[in-house]
């Protein structure tokens, strides 16, 4: 049994030196040392043994069986080093090799516009205003001088949630609700999402952007609002731009007009943008009704204001020489990547 023991062992030493992967390591293992292995077989056979034999065999099965522990633990760590170094071949970074340029997004032409509209106003004085976009019918119509059954309720499309909830229809409504939290002299532009059911096509959508406009204060004329809106005009399409007022009627303001700028492609002489006119619609506004202010809270007989409504998608589609309003909502890639 001795002889077979020290054989057991050089068999065991032979073994490892081949042995390239964990697998047959543990295999190995269990060959030699496991509950069935060549070892725990001797020592079953040691009952046949004599009483002084016995001693001498079992010392010497465990010697052998701490030896190839060892031998066995040796050969697991440099297994585990030949694969770590294997790993780290594999990953080795070519630092000469150029790299991958990072895909950068685009500010949509929607954002880049608004941020101008507001750094325009912004720089006149006006604060950014917010209101919900789910709306009480009294703020969306009533408030703002359109009672029901009026006919202005007919073309405005509306989304009723119930009976006296809908999703706005303009950002009017942020006016009365911005003159029952502030006392005048204010000036404020609300910019936000609406919704109207209309077709979809590419000049209408259900869902599109305006950016509403209100001051109020003591001695507020048309002139103010001419003036307000001119140089908003001319810092967003050039100086050389000319705009052009025309009477209108709105139920919230009176009176009331709508504005036009020259056309900032032909500079007024005719094209496709403009349809041979030489002028461009940009926005409607006009003189607060008195109305509308006592709705608001606010004294008629001492103060006067203007607001005005901006339709933000017309704004870029102007700007940006974009002939179909359904880009602008497509997240199509390619269009983006233009600006």
């Amino acid at each position: 049994m001795l002889k077979k023991l020290d054989e057991i062992k050089q068999q065991a030493i032979e073994e490892l030196g081949n042995i390239t992967d964990k697998a047959d390591l543990e295999a190995l293992r269990v060959a030699k040392l496991g509950k069935k292995g060549v070892i725990t077989g001797i020592l079953k056979q040691m009952g046949s043994l004599s009483a002084e034999e016995r001693p001498i065999v079992g010392q010497k099965a465990n010697q052998i069986r701490g030896e190839i522990e060892s031998l066995i633990k040796q050969k697991q760590a440099q297994l585990q080093q030949a694969e770590q170094e294997r790993k780290l071949a594999a990953e080795t970074v070519d630092v000469t090799v150029p790299g991958k340029k990072p895909e950068i997004g685009h500010t949509h032409p929607l954002s880049i516009v608004l941020d101008e509209v507001k750094e325009i106003f912004s720089g006149m004085g006006f604060d950014v205003v917010e209101g919900p976009e789910v709306e009480w019918d009294y703020y969306n119509f009533e408030a703002l001088n359109i009672p029901k059954g009026h006919p202005a309720r007919d073309t405005q499309d509306t989304f009723y949630i119930t009976e006296n909830m809908l999703l706005r229809t303009q950002t009017s409504p942020v006016q009365i609700r911005t003159m029952e939290k502030r006392n005048p002299p204010l000036r404020v532009i609300a910019p936000g999402r609406v919704y109207r059911s209309d077709a979809v096509d590419a000049t209408h959508s259900p869902l599109f952007h305006q950016i509403e406009g209100l001051v109020l204060d003591e001695g507020i004329t048309m002139a103010d609002l001419k003036g307000t809106l001119e140089a908003f005009a001319k810092r967003l399409y050039g100086e050389q731009t000319k705009t052009r007022f025309r009477p209108h009627h709105f139920p919230f303001t009176e009176p009331s007009c709508e504005m036009d700028v020259s056309c900032f492609k032909c500079g007024g002489k005719g094209c496709s943008m403009c349809k041979g006119e030489g002028w461009i619609e940009i926005l409607g506004g006009g003189m607060v009704h008195p109305k509308v202010l006592k709705n608001g809270g606010v004294d008629a007989d001492k103060y006067s204001g203007f607001a005005f409504g901006i339709g933000l998608e017309r704004l870029v589609m102007f700007r940006f020489g974009i002939d179909d309003m359904r880009l602008l909502y497509e997240n199509n890639l390619k269009f983006l990547e233009q600006f």
